[in-house]
């Protein structure tokens, strides 16, 4: 049985831990091929996501577990969140306790934001067309995919889904 996993606004304490499970889970799931990756590179960058947007993390037992950041539209860190929307991005959970619950508890950490948040009515996200677990994960979390939203990786292939959920009751 696994202790409770808690999840709290990350500290510049837990911007190395946040680092490196962000890398490792991105390169294990092979969504990047290499830790130098230029957008991994972006991602490493944990304090500059902080001054940006909140960054909160997944903790058991004192440790660190997984991380997701959360910004409003417009904001430096925002790529498709509308001006109603919390933009939830770069969800990670250290490979080694994936499938423990610390995504699930991350996702609502979001949604409960959202829900407190003056003016945001739902939670928006990308995630990779392939990425059959975090697909899997949004779509068990209340999700719903918006396919007249999703882009491509400029100057790439690369089909992005987006998902909403809409947090206030009509």
């Amino acid at each position: 049985m696994h202790s409770q996993i808690t999840v709290r606004p990350a500290l510049p304490k837990d911007y190395d831990a946040v680092a490196r499970i962000t890398m490792s889970s991105y390169v294990t799931a092979g969504y990047y091929g290499s830790p130098d990756h230029p957008y991994l590179e972006k991602l490493r960058d944990v304090a500059g996501r902080a001054r940006h947007a909140d960054v909160f993390v997944a903790e058991r037992d004192g440790q660190v577990i997984g991380s997701v950041t959360s910004v409003k539209a417009g904001g430096d860190f925002s790529d498709i969140g509308l001006p109603d929307e919390l933009e939830m991005r770069t969800l990670v959970v250290d490979p080694d306790v994936q499938r423990s619950g610390a995504g699930r508890a991350l996702v609502q950490a979001v949604v409960e934001q959202a829900r407190i948040t003056e003016g945001i009515n739902a939670v928006s996200l990308t995630t990779g067309a392939t990425w059959e677990s975090a697909n899997a994960l949004y779509a068990k979390t209340g999700f719903v995919r918006k396919p007249e939203r999703d882009w491509f990786v400029p100057g790439t292939d690369i089909k992005l889904f987006v998902y909403r959920q809409d947090v206030r009751q009509p």
